[in-house]
């Protein structure tokens, strides 16, 4: 044990030095650029790892010393779990996990360069410092802690280490020094475990994000090969045990659609002995892992005890605290674009009308509402690169997310980020903005505009989640006031994706209508996925489950979606003075051969007017178009 003390003196003493030569140094100043250069990477370098020489196996020994110079009697296996020193090793750990993405940069004062991570390398990397950290922390459990063969000193530490013992003998009450160790060993090794997979889910995350970034349509392609295997196996299994069993046909159907309205009808009665009893029958015929109906009751089920209890807003503030991990995420994403077309063909729609629309034209502008990771942009920009005669100038401005699909703002600074390599890569001048407000007060003085840059203005379905009438009785709706500001900026082309369902002004018609359109999801997912998949377990309690829950359980400014009909958003633009443009037949006809040939029969595409529609076995849930201002020439 007095070796301890005195490697731990020894650390003691060089973490004093260490802290005095960092004093000083010149502090580190923030960025004030969005998105810094890096000039190991605009010279074409690539940052390798993510480490700088921080001794970071120094935030263990505080709390080590504290355990091992501990009075005997104060030291039992409280202090393990609740002391003051374990709060305070566990902070470190807690703040490095939650910080946000470096982005700071050394201001130049003369210090030693390697004291500071690079920003190639925290780009890469957020959590640069975990790294280091297990590290010191490998190498300070190898020097405070016996091997093998144990310790190996000299006489003048046994003589030491026998004064200590007999001067802590008089204190302790037979302690067992191993014991000690044990627990240290066990905290240590929790502690390095934990960092560890986090750590490991940092990278795999950025490792995906590269790869959908530089390959995004390869990785769709990949994950539609897979899932035509899986689902191959899956109706081979089927196959098997329908021949090892004799069908059992069952007179007792449930009808849970029935059940759930009923349920529905009777909360909004304020019925609550009917809706409980009806609560109950519809969970007996709910499960997270069973056919399409059983999944949906389960998602539903949530949403309806909530409003039963009155605890709707509770639930969603949960709800969005429960944020999926990027991975989880993107694969859910991936499995979501391989099995049904919905997102593609809003994407492959927006992409051939930008390159039609950029036609002999040298600057592209696109003002994106909501975006998020922007993978699309990325494949957009390796097409424009191969353009005859050269690529155009780019700028991509996004406009964060609203308030009910909230965004971090480092999220949206990681993807400019990306986009930024992207563009350099395939050399298209490119340059990404951000913008801040709320959607209502975005105008086009806050674009910059150029005189001879193609406009394009455009919405993935997120404008559902701005406020109508229901909400905003005595002024203009936020969705009107920016459609109207979108008028103003005189686009080339505004593209507008909806999800096409109106929830009316009763509770009951918004149930039946999220009913309608959650059936009919839940249903394409089990014709076109694996039910053993855990990607589409995410995608329907995670993405559209919670999605469903707020619809059920929520009311007032705390409802997400406040979607409308495709009619509706027509007669809505053309109050703000915006004119519809005709669909392009060579678009319309490259999108249906691509749904015919690579996807389910039940998967719909059809025309409506200059609306191109689509949907599962009859039922419309989604709707594009494109549009000008009334003044535009543009066609």
């Amino acid at each position: 044990m007095a070796i301890l003390k005195m490697i731990i003196r020894v650390y003691q003493i060089k973490e004093e030095f260490f802290v005095k030569d960092s004093m000083a140094q010149s502090p580190l100043s923030p960025s004030h650029e969005v998105f810094p250069r890096n000039p190991k990477q605009e010279a074409g370098g690539r940052s390798e790892g993510c480490h700088h020489h921080v001794p970071s196996d120094m935030m263990m020994l505080p709390y080590i010393s504290r355990m091992l110079m501990e009075d005997e009697d104060d030291t039992d296996d409280k202090l393990l779990s609740d002391h003051p020193a374990l709060l305070q090793v566990e902070q470190p750990f807690a703040q490095i996990l939650s910080s946000p993405s470096p982005g700071d940069t050394n201001d130049g004062g003369g210090g030693d360069e390697r004291s500071t991570p690079s920003y190639s390398s925290l780009s890469r990397c957020p959590y640069a410092v975990v790294g280091e950290f297990l590290k010191g922390m490998d190498q300070a459990t190898n020097m405070l802690l016996p091997g093998a063969g144990g310790f190996i000193c000299d006489d003048e530490l046994q003589v030491n280490q026998t004064a200590a013992r007999e001067s802590r003998s008089k204190k302790r009450n037979n302690r067992d020094d191993h014991n000690l160790q044990d627990e240290v060993i066990t905290r240590s090794s929790k502690a390095v475990m934990t960092i560890k997979q986090q750590h490991e889910d940092i990278c795999v995350h950025e490792t995906m994000l590269e790869d959908m970034m530089s390959s995004g349509l390869e990785t769709y392609i990949r994950e539609f090969e897979k899932l035509r295997v899986d689902m191959a196996n899956e109706a081979h299994q089927k196959n098997i045990r329908k021949g090892g069993k004799k069908a059992v046909v069952s007179n007792n159907v449930v009808d849970v659609s029935s059940l759930l309205i009923s349920c529905a009808q009777a909360v909004a009665a304020n019925d609550h002995v009917r809706a409980r009893d009806l609560l109950k029958q519809i969970k007996q015929h709910a499960s997270e892992t069973g056919d399409a109906t059983q999944r949906l009751a389960h998602c539903f089920a949530r949403g309806l005890e909530a409003r039963l209890l009155g605890m709707g807003s509770q639930l969603w503030q949960l709800v969005l605290a429960e944020r999926l991990s990027i991975e989880e995420f993107l694969k859910a994403q991936n499995l979501y674009m391989a099995a049904c077309s919905f997102n593609k063909v809003v994407i492959c729609f927006s992409t051939m009308t930008i390159l039609q629309a950029i036609q002999g034209k040298t600057r592209l502008h696109i003002v994106d509402y909501g975006m998020r990771f922007g993978f699309h942009w990325a494949h957009l920009l390796r097409l424009l690169a191969s353009r005859e005669g050269g690529p155009p100038k780019v700028r991509i401005t996004a406009i964060l997310r609203s308030r009910l699909r909230p965004c971090p703002a480092e999220l949206i600074e990681d993807t400019g980020r990306r986009l930024i390599k992207c563009a350099h890569d395939s050399g298209v001048p490119f340059s990404f903005h951000v913008i801040r407000k709320k959607w209502e007060e975005v105008c086009n003085e806050d674009l910059d505009k150029h005189p001879d840059e193609v406009l394009v203005v455009n919405d993935h379905f997120n404008f559902s989640t701005l406020m109508d009438e229901s909400i905003f009785f005595d002024n203009p709706s936020p969705r009107d006031t920016v459609l109207h500001n979108i008028n103003k900026m005189m686009p080339d082309v505004f593209i507008q994706s909806i999800l096409n369902s109106s929830y009316g002004c009763s509770y009951l018609s918004r149930f039946k209508e999220a009913l309608f359109y959650y059936t009919a999801m839940f249903d394409m997912f089990d014709a076109t996925m694996p039910r053993g998949s855990k990607p589409r377990m995410v995608l329907e309690q995670g993405l559209f489950g919670r999605a469903a829950v707020n619809v059920i359980a929520c009311e007032g400014i705390d409802l997400l979606e406040r979607p409308e009909k495709y009619r509706q958003w027509q007669a809505r633009n053309q109050r703000a003075g915006l004119r519809q443009l005709p669909l392009q037949p060579k678009i319309v006809h490259t999108l249906k051969e691509e749904i015919r040939m690579c996807h389910h029969k039940d998967l719909l595409i059809c025309q409506d007017g200059h609306w191109l529609l689509q949907g599962w076995m009859g039922r419309i849930l989604f709707g594009l178009s494109t549009w000008v201002a009334q003044g535009s020439s543009s066609e």
